[in-house]
Formats: C-alpha cells, structure tokens, sequence
C-alpha cells in the first residue's frame, strides 16, 4: 500500500497558471512560488470585491482520537466529489504546523487519495507564512525588551508582561525561560516563555484580518502586558504596528495550490482550535467565496472546538454562515470513545455496544451545530472491517435527530468516493429552511459567554472561575470589552475540560483557571484545565522517521 507522500509524488499536477485559469483568473492575478503553488494579488483580490458569494460548506468532527477521524481527507474529498458533480467549487484549509507535522501527527494536506499538493511544500515550508507570523511576532518581543533597557519610558512592569516569543515547532523546554541574563548590556533579565506559532495573536489577526489596513489596526490593539500601576500596555504605545504590518505584505495573501484532483485549493492561515480560534482565514475564505459556486472549508478539531469558534468568532467576519455543516466520524474512534482501547478499535472486531456508548458524543456535537439553526450532515468515514450492526447504529442516530448521513470513502477513491455524501450536502443546501443563529451576542458579558459555551456546546453543569480569572473579568469589564467574543482553551479529546473522560460525559464543571486579552484579534482567550500553548513532542516524534535521498526525494512525512 502507499503511503499519503508516494501518492502525492506520483500525482499529475496542474502547473499552477492552469489552476488559475480554471477560475477565471489570469497569470496577472498570481504570484508563482514555483510551478505549483501561488499567491494571489492584491489587485485581483480587490477586482473580486463585487463578486457574488458561493454556498459555503463547513467540515468539523466529533473529538478527535488517536484512531483518527480524516476531517481534512473529508474536506478534500468533499470538494473533489462536488467537482465531479460539475460544480466549481474550492477547499479552503488550513497550513498546517511544523509542530504536529514533526511531532504525533505528521504531514496534514489530507490523506490517500483525497490531498492537496504539493504535499511536501504544504508541511513544510510553503510560502513562508508561518515564518513570517513568527518574525514578526518575535520583532514585538525584542521591541518590549529594548523599551525596557533604553530607559523604559512606558513604566511597563517586567512581572507582568505578557506577549511571548515564539517557534513553530514543539519544544517543552521553551515554557518557561528567562531572558536578560548575562549583565547590563543584554537587558533586565524578567520571566518569558514560548507558545508554539499557531498559538500567536498574530496567527489569529492574520485569519480574521481585511485587508493590510485592518491588520495595521489590530496590531496596534495588541495588549503587550502591564505597567506598574496595573493599566495594560498596547503595541501603538511602542509604535512599532507599522514595521510589524511591513512584514506580512505577503503573508497577508492567499495561497493557491491544488488537491489531487486538480481542484482548485485555498491553503491560507492555521491556528490551533484547542488553543487558538482553528479557522483558516478570513481573506481566504471570502476570496473562495468570491470564485466558487461552492467553498469547502473546516475547522480545526471537533464541534465543541473549531466549529463553535467558526460560528461565533469567524462568522462575524467572514459576514457569511454556512449553508451546511458536515460531521466526520468514524466507527473506530466511536468505540474508543466507547470504551475500547486504540489496540483493541482494529483488533476487536464488532462491538456495536461500544458504538452505542460512543455515538453519545457525536450526538453532541450534532445537537450544538442544529443549536445554530443550520443543517448537519453527518459523514461516515468508511473502513472495511466496520459492520452492518455498528453502520446502523449511526444510522439510527442521526436518523432520531433529524439529520443526514452519508459514507465518506475519499481516502481510497478520492472525489468519486464522495459523491453520496456531496449529494447529501447539496440536499442540505436547498432544503435549508431556517436561517442561522448564534448562541451568543454582544450583550452578553464575558462571564455570561463563556457559561453559556459551557453548558449549551459542552453539556457542562457550570464553570468554576479561579480568583485570579474573576478579578480578570472585572479588570476586563472596566477597560470596555464586555462586547468581545470568548475564544475558549480546552482539550480537544473531550466535550470537558478533562481529556480523559470520553464520549458524553455528564455532571461536570468546566474550570477557567484565567483570562487572556487578545484585543488585537478581537476575542478573549478563557484558559481552561491544563490547556498548554506550548505542546511537547511524543517519546518517538514523526520527525524521526523522515529523510530524504540525494535526489530530494523526502520520505516519512506521512
């Protein structure tokens, strides 16, 4: 059987004009990185402004595990199906992180037969963007510390300074460090930290941003740390928004690529859905709007995570709700949430009282997608060894909420394994009766925000607020951003914030240990349980089983 990185390699692509072409842009509208990869122009994005908008389509998925669920093979495949039906549709995905990439994951432009190309480009380093976020993010910190040593005319407070430096890879050691040491000439040494990129304010700008203007502005907005009288410091005091916007030019733009397939591929921005808001952005996603009579698009991680922040942080935005959500699952991590450990999923054969248990928490995230008044497809990522009594196990669950579901077999056949479930969707589209509704608004206060998230996306009996978030929420209340949307940090292994406890638990609290103002993006981080902004790599990484010949061949990657 081959690997995801052999069927890639021995793929025919399109050269990228070609790609292009097919919608409706011409050679002047791209920046070529090579011969299979581009950014769009600005100009051609501005000329796309009075475009009408396609139907969008929203992938998400039950909580992940490590059995796999295939949301983005999902995506691709959705996309390639729709292709095949003859609708001119586009992916829009995330870029994934050198993090998990070199980490537990591996590569992630989708798997088999459903990809996006250049696979190897994509999990690298692309077109720089991610280097761009993290130069950019780490100018801000070498700013803050130069205002301190040249005289520190802001009063800002060393033990309260907030904005970390940051790397885009996973490295525990990097947590917590101290920098400064070393006498005078290096500065006053103060406590830092990293976060992992993804998981940078400035990821989150790029995603949600407009334009270059808008970008300047968040920038600006964000808030650095303290001073010593407790006032929060924004970067427009260090005035360096400008320098730091500079750098982005490029990044700022989408990226055009391609799946195996040849359909066209938006691959722009890629933040974290456990840590971060896990939507790709905004300009991308609008541009593939701008050009498709349909856009696929996914969130990171499960309902409970990216598709709740799709609906109440990208949806404002994007100023467009989807027509259709689909639910990836699969019958193998519906037994590990069951109950069944990942060596018995493949070894076990039927269990259909596992998949009862199980299907609890797909039936979740299904209820709090209908809690947005849009329809739900449920697909059903296919494997040989499932069987007629698990299959109509999901059946019968879908079918007492109301919804649609549909066999996904993209990994082994691409878009023509999808057809059923694009059928499905398109169903979906013209009988959508109802128009969507988010579950939270501006009125709300932040406390009230996050209570609500709790208990009507995880099923929580209430959330416990530590002292310190309490007086957060106060402080916060007082400097006027009661109005902001709550991105919520939690594992994604569960609708709680325990990872353990699996499927649909019931009579649990959510516990917010603290608060974090990202008023450049726009939202407030709620830190949840152990939540971590810097993960660390497994005792045997994916990067130790990548190589790559003589001839720049890479192997391993996935």
């Amino acid at each position: 059987m081959l690997t995801d990185i052999e069927i890639a390699q021995q793929n025919h692509s399109l050269p990228i004009e070609a790609v292009a072409e097919k919608l409706g842009l011409t050679p002047e509208d791209i920046d070529p990185y090579g011969h299979n990869k581009a950014k769009i122009t600005q100009s051609a994005l501005n000329r796309l402004n009075d475009q009408k908008n396609g139907h969008l389509i929203l992938v998400t998925a039950m909580n992940p595990t490590p059995a796999g669920e295939g949301k983005t093979t999902t995506s691709v495949g959705l996309a390639d199906a729709l292709s095949k039906l003859g609708k001119k549709t586009v992916v829009a995905l995330r870029e994934p992180s050198l993090g998990p990439t070199m980490g537990l994951k591996g590569g992630a432009a989708g798997g088999g037969y459903a990809q996006v190309v250049p696979m190897e480009d994509i999990n690298l380093h692309f077109t720089g963007d991610m280097h761009a976020i993290t130069t950019v993010n780490n100018l801000l910190s070498a700013v803050i510390d130069n205002h301190i040593k040249q005289g520190n005319e802001l009063d800002i407070d060393v033990r309260r300074v907030t904005w970390k430096r940051v790397v885009d890879l996973n490295d525990r050691a990097l947590r917590e460090v101290v920098v400064g040491l070393g006498g005078v000439g290096n500065g006053y040494p103060r406590q830092d930290g990293f976060d992992i990129t993804v998981a940078s304010e400035i990821m989150a700008i790029l995603c949600l941003s407009k334009d270059l203007q808008d970008m300047q502005e968040r920038f600006s907005n964000i808030v650095i740390g303290q001073n010593t009288k407790g006032e929060y410091i924004k970067v427009k005091q260090l005035g360096c928004e400008g320098a730091m916007t500079m750098l982005m030019k490029d990044a700022i733009l989408p990226n055009l690529v391609q799946t195996l397939e040849q359909t066209p591929a938006l691959v722009h921005g890629g933040p974290f859905a456990n840590i971060a808001h896990g939507c790709n952005s905004v300009i991308a996603t609008q541009t593939a709007l701008k050009l498709a009579d349909y856009v696929v698009t996914e969130a990171g991680f499960g309902a409970d995570l990216g598709g709740e922040k799709f609906m109440d942080i990208k949806v404002p935005q994007l100023k467009q709700a989807p027509e259709a959500v689909v639910i990836v699952a699969t019958i193998r991590s519906l037994k590990m949430h069951g109950g069944v450990s990942k060596d018995d999923v493949n070894n076990g054969g039927e269990n259909i009282e596992a998949v009862e248990k199980g299907v609890e928490n797909l039936k979740k995230h299904i209820e709090t997608m209908q809690a947005y008044h849009v329809p739900v497809v449920v697909a059903l990522n296919h494997f040989t060894q499932d069987t007629e009594g698990e299959i109509a196990v999901v059946k019968h669950a879908c079918e007492s909420l109301g919804v649609r579901m549909a066999f996904s077999d993209v990994w082994a056949h691409g878009g023509e394994g999808g057809i059923e479930l694009a059928e499905e969707v398109l169903n979906a589209i013209d009988e959508k009766r109802t128009e969507f509704q988010p579950i939270i608004n501006a009125k709300m206060t932040v406390k009230e925000k996050i209570e609500t998230i709790a208990r009507t996306v995880y099923g929580a009996s209430g959330v416990e607020f530590s002292t310190k978030a309490l007086k957060q929420l106060k402080k916060f209340e007082a400097n006027g951003w009661r109005s902001l949307p709550v991105c919520m940090a939690k594992t994604q292994y569960s609708l709680s914030d325990d990872s353990t406890l699996l499927g649909r638990p019931h009579d649990f609290m959510i516990h917010v240990r603290s608060l974090e103002p990202k008023i450049g993006a726009g939202f407030i981080v709620a830190l949840t349980g152990d939540i971590l902004t810097m993960p660390g790599l497994p005792k045997h990484p994916a990067a130790m089983n990548m190589s790559i010949d003589s001839e720049g061949t890479i192997t391993g990657l996935f």
